[in-house]
């Protein structure tokens, strides 16, 4: 067993509070957000009941967490109505629309900008 191995390993919770595994060694009934929705459930207001723990040089704190949840405790996601499809849709529209010139384009105006291009960026434009 590695050293960083050993260091991640805490299934009791006594050095880091909560059970704590090396990186892809978590026991079964346990799994992060993006597996619970893989599988169709969300954690459904239930606590972190344990994490997976891997040190990382690119990481400023030196580690990398993943929280993990109950399979047991969690509930199905919840549908998305036709008021939620209708909120996100004027949502995307409003993302896609430029507040300068009120034209809608096919994809999303940068965030950067502020705008589209075209209006950020107006002497270049013309010149071409």
């Amino acid at each position: 067993m590695s050293a960083a191995f050993g260091k991640c390993f805490d299934p009791t919770g006594a050095e880091f509070g909560i059970p704590t595994f090396p990186w892809r060694y978590a026991p079964d009934g346990y799994a992060t957000r993006r597996q619970l929705r893989a599988r169709g459930l969300r954690p459904g207001g239930q606590p972190v009941a344990a994490q997976v723990m891997r040190y990382s040089r690119g990481r400023k704190a030196g580690v990398q967490v993943g929280y993990l949840y109950r399979l047991d405790l969690a509930k199905p996601v919840r549908p998305m109505t036709s008021r939620k499809w209708g909120a996100l849709a004027l949502a995307m529209l409003a993302r896609r629309t430029c507040p300068e010139c009120r034209i809608t384009y096919s994809y999303c105006i940068p965030t950067s900008l502020g705008m589209c291009v075209l209006c950020a960026h107006p002497d270049e434009q013309r010149a071409a």
